[in-house]
C-alpha cells in the first residue's frame, strides 16, 4: 500500500514537471530561432517590396555629353554633362571583360546577383583581421549602387541593394548587366565608361585594347584617381600586374602571357578628347536647344546636334573681332578704359564690359545657317551674347536701304531728283519741328536718289522715305523681323529704333535672295541617342521686298563699296563683289556694317555695353567695316563670292529726273533725262508731261502698250461672244 502511494505520488508529480520543462524548450528555441527567423522573413519581404519601387530603366539613363557637329558633320564641341561615350558590349575587347571580371567578378555568368560564395569569404576575412575592409559586391550590386538612389554607406543599404540585385538578374540578362556596367563605371580623370577611358589614356578604341592595357584600366576601377596612368603608372602597374595574376590563376591566360603583359610598358597615348567650347557661338546652340528640347531630354544628354557652324569662318571672325577692336583702342582719340587692363572682380562677373565691345553673325545666302557667331570679345569675362536679343541697339542707316527698296517698289527711281538741303521745321507731316541733319554737317542741294543712299545722307533718306511711306515701312520692319514694337514716326527712316545683330543681318538676306527673308538658324538637325532625328530645321522663308526693287538697292550698294560710306574696303585690301551699308548713330555710339557677297551675308557691331561715343567721327566705315573685310576675305576661300547678279530682267530705258517718268525730247533739251538699266517691272508706264515733247523710241513703245492694255478687256469680251455665238 505504501508502496502504490509513493508511485502514484511519484507518477503525479513527474508528468507536469516534463510538460513544464519541454514548454519552456519550445519557447526559447522559438526565442531564439523562431523569432528571428520571422523577422528576418519579415525585413527581407520589405526590402524586396522597397527594391520593387525603383525604376529599372534608370540602370540604363547614363547622363553623358550632348555631342556637337559643325557644317560638315565634324565634332565642333561637347555640351556639359558626364563624359561617357557609350557602346555596345561588342565594341569592347574581350580581353578586357575578362579582366573586369577577374577583378571585379570572377563568377558573374554562375550566381543570381549575389556571389554567396564571396559574401562569406569576405565576412570570414572581415572577422579574422578585425576590419571590415574586405567588400563583396557583386558587379550587379555595384550597377544597383551606382545607377539608382540606394542611400548612403549603411547596411540598410546593403540590404536594399542586394534585393535590388536579385530583381535586376530577374529582369535582365547577364551581358545587358555587363553592357551597362561598364558604360556607367568611372575611370578617373573625368572619364565614365569604357570607351571613353581608352581614349582618353590609350588613343584608341575599346574594341582595340590589348591584354596589358585591359589589366589596367580593370585595375583603375576600385580606385581610379589613385591608380590613374597618367598620374601614377607605377601604381597602375601594380594593379595591372594584380589583375593578370589573377587571370593567370583562373587559367584564362598562361603565365607567359601574363608575364610577357608585365613587361610591357605603360605607354599612354591619350587622344584629345573634344572639350568643352564655352563661347558665344555654343551660347547660341545652347539657347536653341533650351526651345527645341525639354530639360530631360537635354539633361540625359548623348544628343547629336548638329549646326551650321562653320570654324574657319568662327575663328576668322573671333580673330577679326578681337584684333581690329584693339586697333581702335590704340587710336589717339581712343578715351576709354583698354580691355588688356581689365581686371574682373573677385566673384561674379561684371553686368557690363567697361571697354570696347564688339560682334559679329555670318549667314549663308543659300540656306539662313549661321556659319559665325560671335558675341563679344572675351566669353570668360562676360558672358553677354551682344550677338542675340536682347542686345538691343539703335541700328542707325543700316536701315536705309530697305526705306529706299520700299520707295522703289512705290514708283521712285535711283536717279530722281531730291533735296539734300536741310529739313524744314514742319516739312515731315506729324513730325512737328524734328529735323535731322547730315552727320557731316553739310547739304549738297538736289542731288539723285542713288547720292543719298550711297553717301548715306540723312536728309534725302528722310525724303524718300516719305515717299515709301510710314505705314509701309513700319510693316515692312516688322516683316523683316527687326523687331516687334517698331515705332510708328518718321524717325524710323534713318534707324532711330532698336534691334538686334543677328535679326538685322538676316534681315539684309533679302537682296542677295530677290526679295525673300531667310530665317537665320544655328542648329539643323538633332539625333536622339539611338541617331533617330528628333528635330530638323525648317528652313522658313518669307517674301518681304519686291525682286527687282531689291536689286536696284542692291546696285546701290555695290556702289557703296566702291565710291560710298564703304569705300575705304578697298585701301583695307577687299577687292570681292559685294554690296553692303555703313551704319552710324548718333554722337557716334554705335557702328555698323552690313554686307554681302553671293554667298554670305555679315553683320558687325561695336560700341560700348553702357552707350557712349566711340572716337571722334568714329563712322561704321572706319569701326565695323575692317572686322567685315577681313571676315569676308576669309570666308571667300570656302564660300566663293561671284558677281551679283540681277535676279530679273532688265530693260534699258531713258528717264526724266524731275517727273520720274519716260523721258521726252523735252527731258533731253532740259537736262533731266539720264539712261538706267531697270527691272521689267520697275520701267514707268508713262512719258513725261513736265517738259513736252515727243516721246522717245522707248516712250512710244510704252504708250502702245498701255492702249492695248486698256483696250484688252473689251476684246476679251468680244472674243467671248464670238466663241459662243454671240453678236457683235
Amino acid at each position: 500500500m505504501k508502496l502504490f502511494v509513493r508511485t502514484a505520488a511519484r507518477n503525479k508529480s513527474g508528468k507536469p514537471g516534463k510538460k513544464r520543462k519541454h514548454g519552456w524548450r519550445w519557447l526559447l528555441a522559438f526565442l531564439l530561432i523562431g523569432l528571428p527567423a520571422i523577422a528576418l522573413i519579415a525585413i527581407l519581404a520589405l526590402y524586396a517590396v522597397w527594391a520593387q519601387t525603383f525604376d529599372l530603366k534608370r540602370l540604363g539613363t547614363m547622363p553623358e555629353r550632348n555631342t556637337v557637329f559643325d557644317v560638315d558633320g565634324k565634332i565642333y564641341s561637347r555640351l556639359a554633362g558626364a563624359n561617357r561615350l557609350k557602346v555596345s558590349l561588342k565594341q569592347v575587347s574581350p580581353l578586357f571583360l575578362q579582366a573586369l571580371l577577374a577583378r571585379e567578378d570572377t563568377r558573374f555568368y554562375e550566381h543570381g546577383g549575389i556571389d554567396w560564395r564571396g559574401v562569406a569569404r569576405a565576412l570570414f576575412r572581415d572577422i579574422t583581421s578585425g576590419s571590415a575592409k574586405e567588400g563583396a559586391s557583386s558587379i550587379t550590386q555595384q550597377l544597383a549602387r551606382n545607377s539608382l538612389p540606394l542611400g548612403g554607406h549603411t547596411l540598410s543599404r546593403k540590404m536594399l541593394e542586394a534585393m535590388v540585385a536579385l530583381r535586376i538578374e530577374r529582369e535582365l540578362t547577364k551581358n545587358q548587366i555587363l553592357e551597362l556596367y561598364v558604360n556607367r563605371i568611372y575611370f578617373g580623370s573625368g572619364c565614365y565608361g569604357v570607351e571613353t577611358a581608352s581614349q582618353a589614356y590609350f588613343g584608341k578604341n575599346a574594341a582595340k585594347l590589348d591584354l596589358s592595357e585591359s589589366a589596367v584600366l580593370a585595375g583603375l576601377i576600385r580606385s581610379p584617381n589613385r591608380f590613374s596612368p597618367l598620374k601614377n603608372p607605377k601604381g597602375a602597374a601594380l594593379q595591372r600586374e594584380a589583375v593578370l595574376d589573377r587571370l593567370s590563376d583562373l587559367k584564362k591566360i598562361s603565365a607567359a602571357q601574363a608575364a610577357q603583359a608585365k613587361h610591357e610598358k605603360i605607354a599612354s597615348h591619350p587622344r584629345r578628347l573634344t572639350l568643352i567650347q564655352e563661347n558665344y557661338a555654343m551660347d547660341a546652340v545652347q539657347r536653341d536647344l533650351n526651345v527645341l528640347l525639354t530639360p530631360d531630354q537635354i539633361d540625359n544628354g548623348g544628343l547629336f546636334i548638329y549646326t551650321t557652324l562653320d570654324p574657319m569662318v568662327q575663328r576668322a571672325a573671333t580673330d577679326a573681332v578681337e584684333k581690329q577692336l584693339a586697333k581702335v583702342e590704340r587710336q589717339p582719340g581712343f578715351h576709354h578704359p583698354l580691355k588688356s587692363q581689365y581686371h574682373a572682380p573677385a566673384e561674379g562677373e561684371d553686368n557690363a564690359m567697361p571697354y570696347l565691345e564688339g560682334a559679329l553673325v555670318a549667314i549663308d545666302n543659300e540656306s539662313g545657317g549661321i556659319r559665325a557667331l560671335v558675341g563679344g570679345r572675351d566669353y570668360t569675362q562676360s558672358k553677354f551674347n551682344r550677338a542675340l536679343p536682347p542686345a538691343n541697339r539703335q541700328i542707325g542707316s543700316s536701315f536705309k536701304p530697305f526705306v529706299y527698296t520700299l520707295a522703289f517698289m512705290h514708283g521712285l527711281l535711283p536717279g530722281a531728283a531730291v533735296s539734300d538741303g536741310p529739313i524744314q521745321p514742319g516739312e515731315i507731316a506729324g513730325a512737328g519741328t524734328w529735323s535731322p541733319g547730315n552727320s557731316d554737317g553739310r547739304y549738297g542741294g538736289i542731288q539723285p536718289v542713288s547720292y543719298g543712299l550711297i553717301q548715306s545722307r540723312n536728309t534725302m533718306s528722310v525724303r524718300v522715305g516719305e515717299f515709301a511711306g510710314l505705314d509701309d515701312t513700319q510693316k515692312t520692319a516688322n516683316t523683316l523681323g527687326l523687331g516687334p514694337d517698331i515705332p510708328h514716326g518718321a524717325a524710323i527712316y534713318i534707324g532711330s529704333f532698336e534691334s538686334d545683330l543677328k535679326d538685322l543681318t538676316a534681315a539684309y538676306t533679302v537682296f542677295p535672295n530677290a526679295g525673300i527673308r531667310k530665317q537665320a538658324y544655328i542648329i539643323e538637325r538633332i539625333d536622339d541617342p539611338d541617331h533617330h532625328p528628333i528635330y530638323r530645321a525648317a528652313h522658313l522663308t518669307i517674301p518681304a521686298l519686291d525682286p527687282g526693287a531689291a536689286w536696284m538697292t542692291t546696285e546701290l550698294m555695290e556702289d557703296v563699296m566702291t565710291r560710298g560710306t564703304a569705300s575705304s574696303a578697298r585701301s583695307l585690301g577687299f577687292k570681292l563683289p559685294a554690296a553692303g551699308k555703313t551704319g552710324t548713330t548718333n554722337d557716334f555710339k554705335d557702328a555698323w556694317f552690313v554686307g554681302f557677297t553671293s554667298s554670305i551675308t555679315c553683320g558687325v557691331w561695336v560700341g560700348f555695353d553702357q552707350p557712349t561715343t566711340i572716337i571722334p567721327h568714329g563712322y561704321g566705315s572706319a569701326l565695323a567695316l575692317p572686322v567685315w573685310t577681313q571676315v569676308m576675305s576669309r570666308a571667300a576661300e570656302r564660300y566663293p563670292a561671284e558677281r551679283l547678279q540681277p535676279t530679273v530682267t532688265l530693260q534699258h530705258a531713258t528717264v526724266c529726273s524731275i517727273s520720274n517718268a519716260i523721258a521726252t525730247s523735252g527731258c533731253v533739251a532740259a537736262g533731266a533725262a539720264y539712261d538706267i538699266n531697270l527691272p521689267v517691272a520697275r520701267i514707268p508706264r508713262g512719258t513725261c508731261q513736265v517738259h513736252g515733247g515727243s516721246p522717245t523710241l522707248l516712250g512710244q513703245r510704252i504708250e502702245q502698250i498701255g492702249r492695248k492694255v486698256q483696250q484688252a478687256p473689251r476684246s476679251i469680251l468680244q472674243s467671248f461672244k464670238s466663241f459662243f455665238g454671240g453678236g457683235k
